[in-house]
């Protein structure tokens, strides 16, 4: 009795079918690495003016990490092509444990930045008090930050700006004449810090434009990173059935 060899395309899941999803995934795997990549690099170059500020490297890490599970995704995408193109089942089972080491990386990045953004606050308001005052002008990064933040969000001292006049700067300076550094000032020029009256300077506090401008950004980085993952799910589910069904395909048939 003669038995009717199966192929590729038998079946609703059949080889071919899942090769033809698996490729469609594999190029929105490969758009969703880029913009994981791209958040993350924006993050490093524009969002990082203030990491000096932070007394965590948690900010700094939630982005590496989006970074490198961008870079990996552009090989693994290509990794991903070739095993499917040639239906090579090593290939595949290096892009599945590659998918879910992507998908445990951007997981992370996305719970740390969710979770960072609940404990910045604290973090803020337990240390950046004592930065801007030990640090300003004796830190050339911290004072360049702590300028730029007064300046750009228009505040002044950590939590007030009568902050500064405990400060090591003005304590270490007794012939300087200002109250609160230049920085402060609504229009800025050289001793204009002289005199802290809200008509003169920006009576706002610098820990609250601070948090909001990284929990802002924290959501951002979160949403990316979770929203991404889970489309991983997709490509794991879809390369473990396709690593199977050609098992079984090479078994039975030759």
């Amino acid at each position: 009795m003669n038995v009717r060899k199966r192929s590729k395309d038998d079946g609703c899941c059949s080889i071919n079918f899942l090769k033809y999803v698996l490729f469609i995934f594999n190029f929105v795997f490969l758009v969703a690495g880029i913009i994981v990549l791209g958040i993350g690099i924006w993050t490093v170059v524009d969002k990082h003016q203030y990491v000096s500020l932070l007394s965590t490297s948690t900010y700094e890490s939630i982005a590496y990490l989006l970074i490198a599970a961008g870079v990996i995704v552009l090989l693994v995408s290509t990794v991903g092509c070739v095993g499917v193109f040639r239906e090579d089942r090593r290939a595949l089972l290096i892009y599945t444990f590659m998918l879910l080491l992507i998908f445990l990386m951007e997981a992370v990045a996305g719970i740390l930045a969710y979770v960072y953004e609940e404990q910045i606050h604290t973090e803020l308001q337990a240390n950046l008090n004592a930065t801007f005052l030990n640090s300003y002008k004796f830190d050339m990064e911290r004072t360049e930050d702590i300028d730029s933040l007064q300046r750009q969000h228009k505040c002044c001292g950590a939590l007030d700006a009568e902050d500064w006049i405990y400060s090591k700067w003005l304590k270490s300076n007794k012939k300087l004449n200002n109250t609160v550094p230049d920085s402060c000032c609504k229009t800025e020029s050289v001793g204009c810090g002289v005199r802290n009256h809200p008509s003169n300077i920006h009576n706002v506090s610098c820990l609250r434009k601070l948090e909001h401008l990284i929990k802002e950004h924290l959501v951002i980085l979160g949403a990316v990173g979770l929203g991404v993952c889970l489309v991983q799910v997709f490509g794991l589910m879809l390369s473990c059935c396709l690593y199977v069904k050609l098992k079984d395909y090479e078994q039975n048939y030759y």
